[in-house]
């Protein structure tokens, strides 16, 4: 039986790809310190590394797919195919940002001002790059961890990956410019790719994936509606295309379904009954797919 290969990001991500993976339809098991998860697909076989060797691993065959950030393909700069753009990371659904940091009453406040300065930063050589960019010579030192801290002690500025900015504000440092963006990434390994079964097989995964994400930000809503409110109502409706409606046993009355944008639900509902709708049921989704 053909078998597709899949690498799972261990770390911040692990939590976060196993919902994910639960909402595609996949049960994803880490099972005490094993390095191979169990999912219940017999046409998969999971192993599970760090988020920054996965992008190497897919490179050299050893994984056919996997999910890893777009800035550690950059940072190995691994030849592989970017299959799908999934925008999920540990605590948010927006891109994780590499921002270039300093002591709030640091002297540096653009690029050019890190001229003969050190950095620490896990990601070195995407951070050698930007200095390159603006024309910069600085010290490029590897973090192995507590980066923040590091400036001003060790180092005159970081280069740290963030999402919130929380972190950085706690340790009293100021964001001075964005390095890169990163969103995790299913990426193929070129060769799993051309193989027709496992590009079917991946494709399918990447499909599945992304409309569980789709469908984190969207919810459905059934209603009665009198025909005589139809109009109206459908007109408040913002839906993903025009909304399902069905007849009912009577006439004077149809069944409406819509799939919408969860922010806005709080104040729709209200105006949907003020419009004459009943029976508002709202209800959660796995997926969409578009």
């Amino acid at each position: 039986m053909s078998r597709l290969t899949l690498g799972v990001p261990k770390g911040s991500l692990q939590e976060s790809t196993i919902a994910l993976f639960a909402k595609a339809g996949y049960q994803l098991y880490v099972r005490g310190r094993s390095y191979a998860p169990y999912i219940d697909d017999p046409e998969i076989g999971c192993l599970m590394f760090r988020a920054q060797e996965i992008a190497r691993y897919v490179e050299r065959g050893v994984l056919d797919v996997g999910l890893t950030g777009k800035d550690w393909v950059l940072e190995n700069e691994a030849d592989v195919r970017e299959v799908e753009d999934l925008v999920y990371s540990k605590a948010t659904n927006q891109a994780y940002r590499w921002v270039l940091a300093v002591p709030d009453d640091s002297g540096i406040h653009r690029p050019q001002d890190l001229e003969g300065k050190r950095i620490a930063t896990e990601l070195v050589q995407v951070t050698r790059r930007y200095l390159e960019r603006h024309g910069v010579r600085a010290e490029v030192e590897y973090s192995w961890g507590a980066t923040e801290v590091k400036a001003p002690l060790l180092v005159d500025a970081v280069v740290e990956g963030t999402e919130t900015g929380s972190s950085l504000r706690a340790n009293r440092l100021r964001i001075v410019d964005t390095v890169a963006e990163s969103t995790t990434k299913l990426i193929a390994n070129h060769e799993a790719w051309g193989d027709p079964w496992k590009r079917q097989k991946i494709e399918n995964l990447a499909m599945l994936l992304k409309g569980a994400l789709q469908a984190g930000a969207k919810v459905g809503l059934k209603m009665n509606v009198p025909r005589t409110s139809l109009e109206q109502i459908t007109a408040q409706l913002p839906a993903l295309h025009a909304p399902s409606i069905t007849n009912q046993t009577d006439p004077d009355w149809v069944a409406l379904e819509v799939i919408i944008d969860e922010k806005i639900v709080r104040d729709l509902i209200p105006d949907l009954k003020q419009a004459g709708a009943t029976g508002i049921i709202e209800y959660p989704l796995n997926k969409v797919i578009y």
